[in-house]
């Protein structure tokens, strides 16, 4: 109860701060750019910190370090994958991506596209645009869902009540100020994360090394431990479906390449040459230590509890901090757990909003009109919409529905995206008539796939990259891009 007590207290102040910080950045906002991109004037250090808390949310400071604790040292993979993936992301593509925005200026995501290819812009807006709004609109209501499930194991709050109240969380500040506000938001919990992703890695280590009523008093020897199917970089596999496994879940890499809007946003808003330098420098180097701190958790969870010492995986960080910290200082790191998902919620939800009101809103309703100030009303208007329609859907929808749709989004959009965005960029030849054919492929080939049960023998994520690249390339020599068919 004592713990209780203090997560709650530390949660309320902890996001009473957010929501009163992002109002204040949000008062900043003039226009429907400022809202949609933050007018592109993002400092290096908040761009990279806001990206990595919305890109990594939740995974970072429960999912991988529950996968570490339910896989031992085959974990390795997929953090090896991701990161992989944002290096090349902040390496290759951050400062591409915002020159690119900067010269045709872009106010979201499918508007750079759109812009880019501009004989086929209006197809472009339309097909990209519903598909971003669709799928980002379910994952919304997924981080609803997650926000409810999490304060009623906390606090037994009804969890119907705590999708209610993550919701009035995220909606003021989010309406307020758009990308600049979550931008400032998350920059605070990308800070609360990386202190818990370093701090407690260093503390559980001593910790084991010290406690004699521990599993294991090295990380080394309870992964050996506990058998090899932990101790091995091949989770005890070998042959086919060694190869299988280590292809799955590297394959997240694929997503990173400039593919997921919300992550590339960030990239755009960045305010010079400069400020990109020290985004990137930034953003990998948080990258690194974050992925390395939290598969050490996962592992350091299993030398204190034993491999089969906790029912839950995910519960193996706050199971870790309240074994290693003061009850109040346990309880700011498991806060910035919680906090974290509304970094993915309200990035999500501003992404959606402006992706609708830019650009298949604006054109009807204003037409040839771009008031800057009723550009801004269209987008609180359309953030307000979507933020309350994704929680009635949340509401209404069954929850295995919604979580199925969202495991398509990282093939259906991250992988579809990745490659419009690599050609655009590197391929001269790649034009605007190829890239709706790309888009409708690319989503309907992942859920071919993952209905169909293939999804187990090879990972969506590879596949759809592969399929949607390869049909890319077939349209941008198949059709004659506008300017040259007219000619013809």
């Amino acid at each position: 109860m004592e713990n209780q007590t203090q997560i709650l207290t530390v949660l309320v102040l902890y996001l009473s701060f957010l929501i009163g910080f992002g109002v204040y950045q949000g008062r900043k906002a003039k226009s429907g750019k400022d809202f949609s991109i933050a007018g592109r004037q993002l400092p290096g250090w908040v761009a990279a910190l806001s990206e990595r808390a919305t890109g990594e949310s939740a995974w970072a400071l429960l999912g991988l370090p529950g996968f570490a604790y339910a896989a031992g040292l085959s974990a390795i993979w997929v953090a090896i994958g991701c990161v992989a993936g944002i290096i090349v992301a902040w390496t290759v593509f951050a400062g591409r991506l915002r020159r690119e925005a900067e010269k045709y200026d872009a106010t979201t995501f499918i508007d750079y596209i759109a812009k880019r290819h501009a004989d086929s812009g209006k197809w472009i807006r339309i097909l990209g645009s519903f598909t971003v709004v669709f799928f980002f609109f379910f994952y919304v209501g997924a981080q609803f869902l997650g926000g409810g499930k999490t304060l009623n194991a906390l606090f037994g709050i009804d969890p119907k009540v705590g999708m209610l109240i993550t919701a009035l969380i995220i909606l003021p500040y989010t309406v307020l100020g758009g990308l600049k506000s979550v931008a400032y938001t998350d920059t605070v919990q990308a800070i609360v994360m990386i202190l818990t992703l370093t701090i407690a890695p260093i503390v559980g280590l001593a910790y084991i090394a010290s406690h004699p009523d521990v599993f294991a008093h090295s990380v080394t020897s309870a992964l050996e431990m506990s058998g090899p199917e932990y101790s091995s970089i091949l989770g005890g596999l070998a042959g086919g479906a060694a190869l299988v496994f280590v292809i799955a879940e590297f394959s997240w890499f694929f997503g990173y390449l400039g593919g997921m809007p919300q992550l590339s946003i960030r990239f755009m808003a960045i305010k010079d040459e400069k400020n990109a330098k020290l985004a990137r420098n930034v953003g990998v180097g948080w990258t690194i230590l974050a992925y390395i701190g939290a598969l050490l958790i996962g592992w350091i969870g299993i030398a204190i509890f034993g491999p089969g010492g906790l029912s839950d995986q995910e519960q193996v960080m706050p199971s870790v901090m309240l074994k290693l910290f003061p009850p109040f200082l346990a309880a700011v790191f498991i806060t910035g757990a919680i906090a974290a998902m509304l970094s993915t919620a309200d990035s999500l939800l501003i992404l959606s909003a402006t992706e609708l009101s830019e650009n298949l809103l604006k054109p009807f309703v204003y037409k040839d009109d771009f008031d800057p100030k009723r550009s801004l009303r269209l987008s609180r208007i359309s953030t307000v919409a979507l933020g309350v329609i994704a929680l009635i859907t949340a509401y209404v929808v069954p929850s295995n529905l919604i979580y199925t749709i969202v495991g398509y989004t990282w093939a259906g959009i991250g992988d579809t995206f990745s490659v419009i965005v690599i050609l655009t960029l590197f391929w001269k030849k790649f034009h605007g008539r190829a890239v709706p054919p790309t888009i409708v492929t690319g989503l309907l080939f992942t859920i071919f796939w993952i209905s169909s049960g293939l999804e187990e023998i090879v990972s969506a994520r590879l596949m759809t990259f592969i399929v949607t690249a390869v049909v890319a390339v077939i349209s941008t020599y198949a059709l004659k891009p506008k300017e040259a068919a007219s000619t013809a």
